[in-house]
């Protein structure tokens, strides 16, 4: 269990979060020197440098985004032109790539997070640019809303790489674009002209995780606990009956890839915060906004409420509740990312604490003070164990920035250190950059600036 700091404030965090982004913007310049744009994109690192193995290529978004976050942070307009030079440069196929359900990432983190700093007026640029921004999420939504598997309820799901058969839970925060599209007044065009809401596909994908990959312990199976999050959901793609929970990159379909509750976690708080903008009229058809927000809530405390109950006391957690070798392990104690049992995956951490920070302003900005603290200050505390040893990587030959993240574990993708039993070590695009992300969402809070959200203050 988290052992949550209540008297934790944000601005205590503030000179940690200075040192992340003097280190930040050390490590963003030395990968763009030492990395080989032939290799594809840059996913997680071995011995300290960034390699490219992969399924998809979901994570440039994150690179170039890292930039255009440590400009938001330090206002360093070198990093704004990085950032925006590599976004035209080398993002353009990403809107059109048929075969993910990563959209939200590679596009929001760059041509959103662009449109975003323009809006908020941290930098000029003509009229025409920030219509190319515009159109780029506008194709990215429709791109990944035509993903689509229709299910036995009348409603379906936008489906992983794996097939038509498969709903991942981490596509829950790549519905940031299908919303931003949608922001913007696009739709899908199908057969014959029919016109497909990417606001109903947004809900609809939503509605279906939370029924399907979300547990709430009602007794669904045997191994039904509250909170429990199923990395994968497989259906019947032909009639779209539901048929059983799978992973592919946590230890079974019956425990919780950390990971995967990480991204339902912050995924759903988002949604809720995006929700709370839209007209009655819009969300009418889906029952209103008293509806959807309620059961998005319960989907987001869930997970969160099994987060504070199983991760360890300093807010790391191993990379799956059920691995085995948690037996052996003490999990009343700080996570030991050193073991010789099982990885922490400190990513996951980084990933759930901004989760809980937003499940907690939205829970305040509902007059609901008391359940909101635990999850502001379970928040604060995961992110300080986060910017300190042995987490965060001040070694400057390294190329990561949050140590002792894990890809993939049951495919032993991860680097073995020598005379290691258990990876460790070792960085992440996705986690370096929700450190960052992380970092700068507090950091405003702190500077009483525009709160940091995917569609704009």
């Amino acid at each position: 269990m988290i052992a949550i700091d209540d008297a934790l404030q944000p601005s205590d965090l503030s000179p940690a979060i200075a040192r992340l982004w003097a280190l930040s913007g050390e490590k963003i310049l030395a990968l763009e020197r030492d990395w080989d744009p032939t290799l594809g994109s840059p996913v997680f690192t071995a011995a300290g440098r960034y390699t490219s193995r992969g399924w998809t290529e979901w994570t440039q978004g994150f690179q170039f985004g890292s930039a255009l976050l440590q400009f938001d942070a330090t206002a360093d307009a070198s990093f704004l032109e990085l950032g925006r030079d590599r976004t035209l440069q080398r993002m353009a196929a990403h809107l059109t790539h048929m075969g993910v359900h990563d959209h939200g990432f590679n596009t929001i983190s760059t041509y959103g997070a662009l449109w975003r700093l323009l809006g908020e007026r941290r930098f000029e640029a003509e009229s025409k640019e920030r219509d190319l921004y515009q159109l780029a999420i506008r194709v990215s939504g429709a791109v990944q809303a035509r993903r689509w598997t229709p299910t036995a309820d009348g409603l379906g799901f936008i489906h992983s790489f794996n097939g038509a058969h498969s709903l991942f839970a981490d596509t829950m925060r790549t519905l940031r674009v299908l919303a931003l599209a949608h922001r913007l007044g696009h739709v899908l065009l199908e057969e014959e002209d029919r016109r497909v809401s990417l606001l109903e596909r947004l809900l609809r994908h939503a509605w279906t995780t939370a029924t399907h990959a979300v547990y709430y312990g009602t007794g669904r199976d045997v191994y039904d606990v509250r909170g429990r999050v199923a990395h994968e959901s497989l259906f019947n793609a032909a009639g779209g009956q539901y048929r059983c929970p799978g992973t592919q990159q946590g230890y079974s379909p019956f425990t919780t890839w950390t990971r995967g509750l990480a991204w339902v976690l912050l995924g759903f708080a988002e949604q809720i915060e995006f929700i709370k903008t839209l007209s009655a009229e819009a969300l009418a058809p889906f029952g209103g906004r008293q509806e959807v927000l309620s059961w998005m809530l319960a989907a987001a405390q869930a997970p969160a409420d099994l987060f504070l109950a199983t991760t360890p006391p300093d807010g790391v957690p191993y990379w799956d509740t059920g691995a085995p070798g948690l037996v052996a392990l003490d999990l009343n104690r700080a996570a030991d990312p050193f073991n010789d049992r099982e990885p922490v995956d400190s990513s996951a951490a980084a990933i759930a604490a901004q989760g809980l920070l937003r499940l907690g302003h939205v829970l305040a900005a509902a007059g609901r003070d008391a359940e909101a603290r635990p999850y502001v200050q379970a928040g604060l505390t995961v992110t300080r164990t986060l910017l300190a040893t042995p987490y965060l990587s001040s070694d400057p030959k390294h190329h990561g920035l949050l140590l002792h993240s894990v890809y993939h574990r049951p495919n032993g993708w991860d680097y073995l250190p020598p005379g290691r039993k258990i990876p460790c070590g070792e960085s992440s695009q996705w986690g370096d950059y929700h450190l960052r992300e992380l970092a700068l969402y507090i950091q405003r809070l702190v500077t009483n600036g525009p709160y940091y959200s995917f569609f704009g203050s």
